[in-house]
């Protein structure tokens, strides 16, 4: 891997080991927010029986953990870069009577296992992270049995996403950060139409599919908003980190007003948009 890449990779390893804290805080926010993604996910690859899944990037364990649910003799390896973000995953396993996953801390971009290993790979809102997507696809499509399945989801244009760009639009705005280049990895880097799906094929994938997937983010008040996004959302925490007091005080005031403005009934529900893209070897 190119050293640029794997430093890259090291970067967003400390950052997920650092921030799984505030994932473990709000987890169930944000696994009720990203369960219609997941559930198209699911959808897409039905996995049964003695399927043998990969789900990549899982994070704190989802879809992973709600596809080992629906195997009979099969299990579900739950792979992450961050290990504290795999030891909320086990967690969450055990305290749902879990038993039939492995977790395994391990790049996309290398995977540890051998050709034609899974019957089906999930991942859900990685893919845009990945330092070298074509690669990381081409990795997937290796360990993949003939016939296998594979989904991920992305999220779709800003326009669609309020949610992150009312505090990532007012961080830009009051700090002038300088845009990284549109192939860096970032939450909307997958979003033009079609994009997935050519590297899919690219990759060695067929029968490739692209499916919209809406969902709400129910953080009841603005607060919980505020509080969820600085404590989850590590490009925001990291620009935040720069930022002196008076001007952290002028963007969360002005978020605050944003949101309260979009909705004046002080009920913070945020629509989303995802895209969910399918291919089969």
């Amino acid at each position: 891997m190119e050293k640029l890449l794997e430093e890259i990779r090291e970067e967003q390893k400390s950052s997920w080991d650092k921030f799984s804290p505030g994932w473990k805080k709000w987890n169930d926010i944000m696994m009720d927010f990203l369960k219609p993604v997941g559930d198209e996910i699911i959808r897409s690859i039905n996995p049964k029986g003695e399927d043998v899944v990969l789900d990549i990037a899982a994070g704190t364990g989802e879809p992973g953990l709600t596809i080992a649910t629906m195997l009979k003799g099969g299990k579900v390896v739950i792979t992450d870069l961050s290990e504290n973000m795999l030891e909320i995953a086990k967690k969450n396993a055990k305290q749902r009577g879990i038993k039939n996953i492995e977790t395994r801390a391990c790049d996309v971009c290398e995977l540890p296992f051998d050709d034609n290993t899974f019957d089906a790979i999930s991942c859900r809102f990685g893919f845009m992270f990945f330092p070298d997507m074509l690669l990381a696809a081409k990795e997937m499509v290796r360990v993949l049995k003939p016939g296998g399945r594979i989904a991920v989801a992305v999220w779709n244009v800003p326009e669609k996403n309020f949610w992150v760009t009312v505090t990532g639009g007012t961080i830009n705005r009051n700090m002038q950060l300088p845009m990284p280049p549109p192939e860096a990895p970032g939450m909307f880097r997958c979003a033009k139409e079609g994009m997935l799906q050519g590297l899919f094929q690219q990759a060695g994938l067929k029968n490739t599919s692209e499916k919209e997937v809406l969902g709400k983010l129910n953080t009841k008040t603005t607060d919980n908003y505020w509080n969820m996004m600085t404590e989850v959302a590590v490009p925001f925490v990291a620009a935040l980190s720069k930022a002196d007091d008076a001007m952290k005080e002028k963007i969360k005031r002005e978020v605050y007003q944003a949101v309260n403005q979009k909705y004046p009934d002080g009920n913070i529900i945020i629509n989303s948009n995802a895209l969910v893209i399918y291919g089969g070897k």
